[in-house]
């Protein structure tokens, strides 16, 4: 009982409601109030330790239950494999620090056991042989296993989960008031909606509709652990599991009253905790369905050659007549000028990759700028979207985006530059007359001027290298539009991390309705 009033004080105290939407402030409240509830009547008299509580991983011969009981410890414990999925010897796991007090029960004299430090303490994970193996012993043992232990993490799939033998032992755990919470392994994605739906109408349809289920998607035919990230939810969900205390009978009699004040009080709680994820998947759907126009118009602006006018043809015609680019093609076609010619030429271009990266840069920094009004927009229209927004330093985070522009276009003029300098002379009298005409930075120039959607450098371009610049020019358009869109969607990456925290996570009421199980077993 303590162990059980202690954890429900942890998890209590933990909550989190970082959006401010209705009824937030009741939610704070009431969460403060039970905390001094807690701390101020009932953990001071409740003075029993509890024994460990014995976790069951049970489930359907081939369900994955080693896997994931070796998963959730970082190691190798109880043998799995794709060849021998079936397990046969039990194996129970519990923390260092619970040693002394696990040593000489039944339990360990029975099974074999093994310590991890990756056991939550208060609780001891035990590995069953399947509900349907086709030894009787092993069925015989999975049974007396299931029959004393206090929760059941039940392991199926998408293919086992609708047989009976598990339901009916399930309804088992139910009757005797066991927490049970279910695992849908090897998980296909295809179908996953599908299953989880029908999984969860066959949980309402025996009354189980507050069994936490856990998702672990398909990792195909493998061998060893699965990664960290697949079994966190899991994990969490122990971490909330403490040792209940077998022998509290006789505190719940004289606690009984104070105790079953706990219940409503949890479950405001746990739906206060359910509206901020709700709340959280709302402002993510709608910051999310805020940028896709964004980054359409500054594509297509980028596209339709827009940023062509104005600074970059002023260019253009400023450098017409000095870089005798008016003459730079010969009678028979190919570029006319001696290397040294060539040289000066690039030089002299110079100042119009310098006009095509200023249009540039201020093109992508408008988009980026477009995408943050936008995001505010939506922010601001959802219920606790302006949570979002609270100390964000304006002048830091335009010089922030203007930084992120001039880096993307200074990458997009490298990369150009590179293409250019791939171009092989030797390839043809063309190519060669080009290079030598216009030196690579003079290339790169009329390929950057193209690729903006000015005219001029575009025909030139088609006469310098043929089909080659022709084919060049839409290719680098199309790499600047992409940052320039890629530029757009990194706007949402704050909101995203910020609405990664727990306490907007799909499970953080599930540590509450943990809790609120025990005391149901309890009073």
């Amino acid at each position: 009982m303590f162990d059980v009033v202690t954890d429900l004080r942890r998890e209590v105290a933990a909550l989190d409601f970082p959006l401010e939407i209705d009824g937030v402030d009741d939610a704070r409240a009431q969460q403060s109030r039970l905390v001094s509830q807690l701390d101020d009547h009932l953990l001071p008299r409740l003075k029993e330790l509890s024994t460990p509580a014995v976790v069951v991983i049970a489930g359907s011969t081939g369900a994955g239950k080693s896997t994931l009981l070796n998963s959730l410890l970082r190691e190798e414990i109880s043998e799995a494999s794709v060849i021998r999925p079936t397990t046969r010897e039990p194996v129970v796991v519990f923390n260092p620090a619970d040693a002394e007090i696990v040593a000489g029960t039944p339990l360990v004299q029975t099974v074999r056991s093994v310590t991890n430090a990756n056991v939550p303490r208060g609780i001891a994970l035990l590995d069953a042989p399947d509900l349907d193996s086709v030894l009787e012993e092993n069925r015989e043992t999975a049974a007396r296993l299931l029959e004393g232990a206090d929760l059941w993490l039940f392991v199926t799939t998408a293919a086992r989960y609708g047989d009976a033998l598990p339901w009916k032992a399930l309804e088992g755990a139910m009757q005797r008031g066991a927490t049970v919470a279910m695992v849908l392994n090897r998980a296909p994605h295809a179908s996953l909606k599908t299953v989880r739906g029908d999984l969860l109408n066959r949980l309402r349809e025996h009354h189980m509709d507050n069994t936490p289920l856990f998702v672990v998607p398909d990792a195909g035919p493998h061998e060893g652990l699965l990664p960290a990230t697949e079994v966190a939810a899991i994990e969490r969900w122990l971490r909330t599991l403490g040792g209940a205390d077998r022998a509290r009978t006789v505190i719940l009699r004289t606690l009984r009253g104070a105790l079953a004040a706990l219940p409503p009080w949890i479950e405001q709680l746990s739906e206060h905790v359910e509206n901020q994820f709700r709340a959280g998947e709302q402002i993510h759907e709608v910051a999310e369905a805020a940028l896709p126009p964004v980054a359409k118009d500054v594509r297509q602006a980028i596209e339709s050659g827009k940023l062509a006018q104005g600074a970059v043809e002023s260019q253009w015609s400023q450098l017409l007549r000095p870089a005798r680019l008016d003459k730079a093609i010969s009678r028979a076609g190919l570029a006319r000028g001696s290397a040294r010619r060539g040289r000066s030429r690039g030089a002299s271009l110079l100042e119009l990759v310098e006009a095509v990266r200023r249009a540039a840069t201020a093109t992508l920094t408008a988009a980026a700028d477009d995408a943050d009004a936008a995001l505010r927009g939506a922010l601001e229209q959802a219920p606790g979207g302006a949570s979002l927004l609270t100390g964000i330093d304006e002048a830091s985070a335009r010089a922030s985006r203007e930084g992120s522009a001039r880096a993307a276009v200074d990458f997009w003029i490298a990369q150009t530059t590179d293409r250019v300098g791939a171009i092989e002379a030797t390839e043809s009298k063309q190519n060669a007359a080009a290079v030598r005409a216009f030196g690579r930075d003079g290339l790169t120039a009329l390929v950057l001027a193209s690729a903006v959607g000015l005219a001029p450098a575009e025909e030139l371009l088609g006469r310098l290298l043929g089909n080659a610049g022709r084919d060049l020019s839409p290719e680098v358009t199309s790499e600047l539009a992409d940052s320039a869109a890629t530029l757009v969607d990194r706007e949402i990456l704050p909101t995203r991390r910020a609405l990664l925290v727990p306490a907007l996570a799909d499970d953080a009421a599930v540590g509450l309705r943990v809790r609120l199980a025990e005391l149901a077993q309890l009073t």
